[in-house]
């Protein structure tokens, strides 16, 4: 046995000495590279003894029919290379890059068409024998450099403004026996914060180079990954176009067009084209490469140049019932047909006419899309009629017919610009928004007094399920037409019992019960009370509570406004209010309410007698049948 084990371990000793032996591996050929771009051949050694580290010579035979073997370089002997060869492996033009200790390539850095030929990697002999291959050989073909580039638009070096649109042209070209493709690509270089778009990070000027977008070799249209030229490119923010035969000569023309600068599109600009051939070994290879710069751009925010104002300035005193006029200007670099402009008008009224507080809240008055469509916000202002119009590029007024008092206070010019989008979305944000200085309009209303009184009509005592009427007496003194809209206000008291704390439903703060307009409408905002109002009599308007129950116990006042009419016959408000002092409603208890209590007592006392006395009873019965068993 011990024999036939050394026998078989002999034999696979001897059958891995010739299975496993030293391989050289080069890329197949030919291999087409361009006279005056760089070549690359990688060379790889395997199945071989000694040392990790495997040394390299490469030889060149020439196409010329002397098929003499020339020393190009190696890595163990300097004076290999034969003199061709030897100033440019001294420069460096000529090399061996190592990728590891049995992987190198031969790289020549700019190729000659003499460099033709085929190139043989030779590995020499660190192996206890003589086994396997040493040496792999490739054809290089050099064909002439036919790649052209040019540009018929480039940048002027003038600043644009952040929303212009931008657009530049390249045309490039080859022409080659063998079958290749061309890429192109648009870039840029550096740059004003050299920031590639939101949420890139910056670079050093000068040095931060982007793709923007190119035409591979397959003819595929990709927006580069850096910055958020993805994303312009999905909405059609940035494109590129090939033209066919446009270019000068056999050239082709591409057209990169951007929508809307912005300024981190700051920066030098650049085109570059690129040849490609498909190796044997079916990997695509860039052979020759141009690059074309177009110029510098610098681009201005629109927040720099944007520029809001408001006519008049200052301040506008009118009468009531007036026209009111006002115009927004726009200006500034940016405005042109790329961008798109949400003009509104803002205000802010000097002393709130319903609430009574001075300076209340900002309103929007009117508002023009993109689109110009005309849209109100505020109803006071239209009260009286109005228009918005775009009366030149640049220029939108807002005028009202008829001008109210409500209509007092200081406007603003608001103005949203959407640079490069025609029509944004809903929900788009704007690149920038800018406000005017405000205007200050006053209007001249006539002089209006008014008081007014509130009393519950007389009657009999209140009790709960009656109606209640309260009165609102009011006097108005001024010149010419006017009307009077009531509101009826109504406050709870704290509650005094447990059964007023369970049907309360407020502790305290005042609500609006119901309301008789100017024009005679009834608004009625009562929360399962049922009222009515009404006008009995000139000046004398009155609210009634029909079947009243505790939750209408309170505080009432009534409040009156004052609405004159303006030269036009529209009716406005006046401002003038008076509100009178507050009446108590209580409701007493009806009679049959305060029968139930001594009902209930007495049936309960009834009840509870009864009970007491059939137990007794049958007690002593117990016991007296008990008493007769036990005699028994």
């Amino acid at each position: 046995m011990a024999s036939w084990g050394t026998t078989a371990f002999i034999i696979l000793h001897w059958v891995l000495q010739y299975v496993v032996c030293r391989e050289v591996t080069v890329p197949p050929g030919p291999l087409y590279r361009v006279a005056g771009f760089p070549l690359s051949l990688p060379c790889s050694v395997s199945g071989y003894e000694g040392p990790r580290t495997q040394d390299f010579e490469w030889y060149l035979y020439r196409e010329d029919g002397s098929g003499q073997q020339m020393g190009v370089v190696s890595t163990r002997d300097r004076g290999f290379p034969y003199a061709p060869f030897q100033p440019r492996v001294r420069s460096g033009e000529v090399r061996v890059e190592r990728d590891s200790g049995d992987r190198a390539r031969l790289v020549i850095q700019r190729l000659r068409p003499e460099d033709q030929g085929r190139y043989e990697c030779y590995t020499p002999n660190t192996d206890s024998r003589h086994l396997g291959n040493y040496g792999a050989s490739v054809t290089v073909k050099v064909i002439p450099d036919t790649l052209q580039i040019s540009h018929s638009r480039s940048l002027s070096g003038q600043p644009l403004a952040e929303g212009t649109e931008l657009q530049l042209t390249c045309a490039a070209g080859v022409r080659s026996d063998q079958h290749t493709h061309l890429s192109v690509t648009f870039g840029v270089r550096g740059g004003a914060g050299t920031a590639a778009g939101p949420g890139a990070a910056n670079g050093g000027q000068g040095h931060n180079l982007r793709e923007i977008i190119s035409i591979g070799r397959e003819l595929g249209v990709a927006p580069g990954r850096s910055g958020d030229y993805e994303k312009r490119y999905g909405d059609g923010e940035i494109t590129l176009e090939k033209r066919r035969g446009n270019g000068e000569g056999d050239r082709d023309l591409y057209v990169m067009k951007m929508a809307a600068v912005a300024p981190w599109d700051s920066g030098a600009y650049f085109c570059e084209a690129a040849q490609w051939i498909l190796d044997p070994e079916g990997r695509w290879e860039r052979i020759a490469q141009r690059t074309l710069e177009l110029g510098n751009l610098t681009v201005q925010p629109l927040a720099d140049t944007l520029t809001v104002t408001t006519n008049p300035r200052g301040e506008v005193t009118l009468p009531v019932g007036s026209p009111l006029s006002l115009t927004c200007e726009v200006g500034g670099a940016g405005m042109g047909s790329s961008s798109a402009l949400l003009v509104r008008w803002m205000r802010r009224g000097s002393v709130g006419v319903r609430d009574g507080v001075g300076g209340g809240p900002e309103v929007e008055v009117a508002r023009m899309g993109p689109d110009g469509v005309v849209s109100w916000g505020d109803d006071a202002s239209r009260g009286g009629g109005g228009a918005m119009e775009k009366e030149a590029e640049g220029r939108y007024s807002l005028r009202l017919f008829s001008a109210h008092p409500a209509d007092s206070g200081v406007y603003r010019c608001a103005v949203s610009v959407y640079a490069g989008s025609r029509s944004p979305g809903p929900y788009s944000p704007a690149t920038v928004t800018q406000r005017s200085d405000g205007v200050r309009v006053n209007l001249k209303a006539k002089e209006v007094r008014v008081l007014s009184v509130a009393e519950l009509a007389r009657g009999p005592l209140l009790k709960r399920g009656n109606t209640v009427s309260l009165l609102c007496n009011v006097s108005v003194t001024t010149t010419g037409p006017s009307r009077v809209e009531v509101q009826w206000l109504m406050s709870r008291e704290p509650p005094n019992t447990a059964v007023e704390k369970a049907v309360r439903q407020e502790a305290s703060g005042r609500r609006l019960l119901a309301a008789l307009t100017y024009d005679g409408l009834s608004r009625l905002y009562s929360n399962g009370s049922d009222v009515s109002v009404d006008q009995l009599s000139p000046g004398c308007y009155r609210l009634r509570i029909h079947t009243a129950g505790l939750e209408d116990q309170g505080h009432y006042v009534c409040l009156a406004e004052v609405w004159g009419q303006d030269p036009h016959g529209g009716w406005y408000n006046t401002g003038a209010r008076a509100e009178s002092p507050s009446v108590r409603v209580y409701l007493y208890a009806r009679a049959t309410d305060l029968l139930l209590i001594p009902l209930v007592v007495g049936v309960s006392s009834a009840l509870f007698v009864g009970v007491v006395i059939i137990a007794t009873v049958t007690c002593c019965f117990m016991n007296r049948l008990a008493r007769q068993r036990s005699q028994k």
